[in-house]
């Protein structure tokens, strides 16, 4: 027997199916069957069906003898399931990579009946609101009943975030109701009759948010009959405590409010007859012995006025609640709009000060200007050099540039302007020095007598600056001629090696000095002891016993904002109970910190498992704590070969990458250690342990003593020397 049968009711869906069905057969794990029901859909789906069901055994198709709608098509495909869980996926919708993985690892873990898998809502025009209910599903215990956790009541009542016991639904004489609104009858009979639930937080269902042609955007009187389905759910549930009675009480009054306030429901005709519906409802149903009132003091209104019967005052009420939140609406964007001027404007005023203070202020001689990724804080290359310069060069003051929402997070006695702000175009009039990761923005211009240091941020195996031009699909700054302008304010650039600085001198053809003295940020890595390395490991709750797999993907332009390309689920799976796997997403993709975070934060204490140590301020410690790391294409296989530790590359898309991007050297050819392709040759290298056998210790041998021989623990200080201390590069 299939462990999971997935019923895929389709019906006038040829557009979204394929993305559906994908999403499904594509997934990690594979012992489900798609349990497909044509439901008479005039359009192409029947044909998109036959070919799935041709090409892959997984896939069944029922066609329906007649339309029946959704309900009844689910109820038709559960009687042909044979899994011993059945989920009620939606044919517009598709599953997350490694959902399956993930969902079936829970079961397992847990033995529930009921498992509630967490969703983004993915709208029509682009926006993605992420992990809707993840807040309110991470607060629940790991196994409950509805008794024990009521707040499930709470999460929403639709059957596609469900993954039940199809025993269950046998003895529960569960099935679902025709008609618009069918997934209530269903829901929440069966949240109080389940006897073990549990949830799965992490997004498992991108839930589509049509345009057009769903019925939350179908005005009609149709939307009646959201009543027949409360009241049939009430009596499914049958006897409840006081509890949870006042819950379902509660959710079934907010649900009607939810249909009536949405204008594209409820006919302005039937608006009335409707809210006296719910008046009737809410006198039959409520409990003698109370409900949880909401929250919000204009929700208990509404309730206030629901239970009075008093439409008149609710339309008043409503009204005036929504033409306010319109107005509140309207005066955020007006706020924007006028915000947006003012502050042009007063960037304005700043520049102009700012070319004055260039003009008629000395230069502070004992002002360093650092400032690293954009402004996102105290780290990499910059980093390691202000340590240093403050222990050799101490008569030299150190100042950081940092964002607005980055500030608090700083390590505690930072000196630092905020970007953009009057004291930042101050301190770049009158900075002695400027040292940064990437390049000043075009209002800053070059003082004579000021010493401009670009450190970089990582050794390049994709191409860069001039380069790019023979790669243009990955460009996203294409004002060349801007990108040189930039870099003629550079009077040092700062190179990890030889290769570093041939590419350096291709993509930058300006009048620098190379330092090719090693990276700043790669001393600590160099001079690490075991001690050190004990300590950061115990910081980060890692046993001794533990092996630690470090997976630090690299951006890929062409890919939206934090598309997967492994599915570190069943990565984990293969790892095994005593790995654990640390993510370490890029940096594009992270959140500015929460303000008032710490400085230096800790990952989560794990026992085994994923550890998403993708906001963890000090990269180093994770190298330190790291037994191996997994990658791609990111600079960052540099900085960890410095520790001879090893390395796997995981590179499924490396001639599309090669395209794209463009790379300075065969990484395939001249690779840090083992080589995935693929999932399957990258579960044979850990299987294996070929990730640290001869031939990736070999390939590991040759690629440090080409990337990292400089690095011996004193670039920092042979960078200083010689901005700072005019000694020449000798450490």
């Amino acid at each position: 027997m299939k462990l999971l049968s997935i019923v895929l009711p389709v019906y006038k869906v040829e557009a979204y199916l394929r993305q559906c069905l994908d999403s499904v057969l594509e997934q990690s794990y594979a012992d489900f069957e798609i349990v497909a029901v044509d439901d008479c859909s005039p359009d192409r789906s029947g044909e998109i069906l036959a070919e799935y069901a041709a090409r892959d055994p997984r896939v069944r198709v029922i066609t329906a003898p007649e339309n029946l709608g959704l309900g009844r098509a689910r109820n038709l495909g559960l009687e042909h399931a044979k899994g011993e869980y059945v989920w009620f996926l939606d044919s517009d919708d598709w599953l997350a990579m490694g959902a399956l993985a993930a969902v079936v690892r829970r079961l397992r873990e847990t033995g529930a009946d009921v498992l509630i898998a967490g969703w983004d809502r993915v709208h029509w025009n682009g926006r993605v609101d992420v992990g809707t209910a993840k807040k309110l599903m991470a607060r629940a215990p790991e196994t409950f009943t509805a008794e024990q956790w009521p707040a499930v009541l709470d999460v929403l009542h639709v059957a596609w975030n469900k993954v039940v016991r199809r025993d269950l639904l046998i003895r529960l004489g569960l099935e679902f109701e025709t008609g618009w609104y069918e997934d209530v009858s269903f829901t929440y009979p069966l949240l109080v009759g389940a006897e073990r639930m549990t949830v799965l937080p992490r997004t498992c269902v991108h839930y589509r948010q049509r345009r057009t042609g769903a019925i939350t955007r179908t005005v009609g009187d149709r939307h009646f009959e959201v009543f027949d389905h409360w009241e049939r759910a009430l009596e499914l549930a049958g006897e409840v405590g006081d509890d949870l009675r006042g819950r379902l009480f509660r959710r079934m009054i907010w649900h009607y409010l939810q249909v009536l306030r949405h204008e594209t429901r409820v006919p302005a005709a039937s608006r009335r007859r409707f809210f006296q519906r719910m008046t009737e409802n809410y006198r039959r149903f409520r409990p003698a012995s109370g409900f949880p009132e909401p929250s919000s003091r204009l929700e208990r209104l509404r309730f206030d006025l629901v239970g009075r019967g008093s439409y008149p005052a609710f339309r008043v009420t409503d009204g005036a609640l929504r033409r306010a939140r319109h107005i509140r609406r309207d005066l955020r964007r007006w706020k924007r709009r006028v915000k947006r001027p003012v502050m042009r404007a007063r960037q304005g005023v700043y520049q102009l000060a700012y070319r004055a203070m260039r003009r008629l202020l000395p230069i502070d001689q004992s002002l360093a200007l650092y400032a690293a990724y954009w402004y996102r804080g105290v780290t990499c290359n910059p980093a390691a050099v202000a340590a240093k310069a403050a222990e050799l060069a101490p008569q030299v003051r150190a100042l950081w540039v940092v964002g607005r929402g980055r500030a608090a997070s700083l390590p505690p006695g930072t000196d630092y302007v905020v970007s953009g702000s009057f004291a930042y175009y101050r301190a770049l009039a009158r900075a002695r020095y400027l040292i940064n990761n990437v390049n000043w923005p075009n209002h800053l211009i070059k003082r004579r007598g000021t010493t401009h240091v670009m450190t970089h941020h990582g050794t390049p195996l994709k191409m860069m600056g001039m380069d790019q031009l023979d790669h243009p699909a990955s460009i996203r700054d294409t004002d060349f001629a801007a990108q040189m302008r930039r870099a003629d304010r550079w009077d040092y650039s700062v190179s990890a090696n030889a290769h570093t600085t041939i590419a350096w001198e291709r993509a930058y053809p300006c009048r620098y000095e190379t330092l090719e003295v090693g990276y700043p940020r790669n001393d600590r890595l160099a001079t690490a002891t075991a001690a050190e390395v004990h300590a950061v490991r115990e910081r980060l709750g890692l046993r001794p016993d533990q092996r630690v797999v470090l997976y630090a993907p690299t951006h890929r332009e062409w890919l939206p904002a934090g598309k997967p390309v492994l599915d570190v689920e069943q990565l984990a799976e293969v790892l095994g109970p005593d790995t654990v796997l640390l993510v370490r997403a890029h940096y594009f993709n992270v959140p500015p910190p929460a303000a008032g975070s710490a400085s230096a934060g800790s990952a989560p204490a794990p026992s085994g498992g994923i550890v998403d140590v993708s906001a963890y301020p000090v990269v180093e410690d994770l190298y330190l704590a790291a037994d191996v790391m997994l990658t791609d294409y990111s600079s960052a296989m540099f900085d960890f070969a410095v520790l001879n530790k090893p390395i796997v590359v995981f590179v499924p898309d490396w001639q599309v990458y090669q395209e794209l991007r463009g790379t300075y050297f065969d990484l395939l050819a001249e690779p840090p250690g083992a080589v995935a392709v693929d999932f399957r040759s990258l579960r044979e290298i850990f299987d294996t342990g070929a990730y640290a056998g001869p031939q990736a210790t070999s390939a590991r041998a040759a690629f440090r003593a080409k990337f990292c021989y400089l690095d011996d623990g004193g670039a920092a200080e042979r960078v200083v020397r010689k901005i700072f201390l005019k000694s020449g590069l000798t450490a």
